[in-house]
């Protein structure tokens, strides 16, 4: 499995499926690069070139719960950090720029990228977008504040009992030993501070409404049909962003139900039902790049 080490010394790991323009995909929620790997497999049969990775904290890559600040000296979130991490992994490749996208998480990373870096972007593949109250709420408590309770109650030895980052040590042991040399109130305060990303104020989770107008790329929307993932937030990024389609939820209720219970099945079904879209859209900007030339 291929790695890179960032200039800060954390290990990535990723995959590159076919060969053409690179198309780089970023998973939903913690997952990790194979939740992607269907996807990744059937656009490399049209020809691109499809990098699917695993962030920093999730999948094989180290865990580092570790401040980071940028340029100007702000303190970066983990989100951000993410994007970051992106815009570096791709420079490695010599891959910028590149088609970016990825699913709820991945749609994060992926808008995070063209505002922070919008020469590592030609144009974006977003599906499932996160915006709204639950959302804020939910994924605040689910990335963050459960981890902040156990290191509260147990130390950073309950962190490690928790199933996330015991996943995370059984898929890269040496991240054992970088969560135990962690002082508990560190892990607490950098977890608090990530977790100030999640509000409900913004148009999506992360990002202003003046920062998503900045976006100057071509983009394809599919919507969410949930509460994390609101028609509405998917509809409200397509009216700000003037070069970008929108397709509606590709799920009933039902549906995501049934693929929520089936991992192996949803990862097909996105296969399926995502890549379709996400191919024509491909094929219409790079035959009207190719008309403009």
């Amino acid at each position: 499995m291929p790695v890179i080490t960032l200039r800060d010394g954390t290990t990535i790991h990723y995959e590159t499926h076919g060969s053409g323009p690179v198309v780089a995909l970023t998973p939903g929620g913690r997952g990790g690069k194979d939740t992607l790997r269907p996807l990744a497999e059937r656009m490399a049969k049209d020809d691109y070139q499809v990098l699917i990775w695993d962030r920093r904290n999730c999948g094989a890559s180290d865990v580092v719960i570790a401040r980071r600040r940028d340029a100007n000296g702000r303190e970066l979130s983990e989100q951000e950090i993410f994007a970051e991490d992106l815009y570096e992994l791709l420079g490695r490749l010599n891959a910028r720029p590149c088609w970016v996208g990825g699913v709820s998480a991945g749609c994060r990373v992926s808008l995070l990228l063209a505002i922070r870096h919008p020469d590592a972007v030609k144009g974006l593949l977003v599906w499932m977008v996160t915006g709204g109250a639950v959302a804020a709420q939910r994924l605040g408590h689910l990335y963050y504040e459960q981890f902040v309770d156990v290191a509260e109650r147990e130390g950073m030895a309950g962190v490690l009992k928790a199933e996330f980052f015991a996943e995370r040590v059984q898929q890269n042991p040496a991240n054992r030993a970088r969560l135990l040399a962690m002082d508990p109130k560190e892990f607490i305060a950098v977890m608090r501070e990530w977790r100030a990303f999640f509000t409900a104020d913004k148009p999506v989770v992360g990002a202003t409404e003046e920062e998503l107008r900045r976006i100057k790329v071509p983009i394809t929307i599919i919507a969410g049909g949930d509460d994390v993932h609101p028609r509405p937030v998917a509809e409200k990024l397509h009216a700000l962003l003037p070069q970008s389609e929108f397709h509606p939820p590709l799920w009933t209720p039902q549906e995501r139900e049934r693929l929520a219970l089936d991992p192996i099945a949803s990862r097909q079904a996105t296969a399926d039902k995502v890549g379709p879209i996400l191919l024509a859209f491909l094929a219409k900007q790079r035959a009207g790049a190719t008309a403009r030339t």
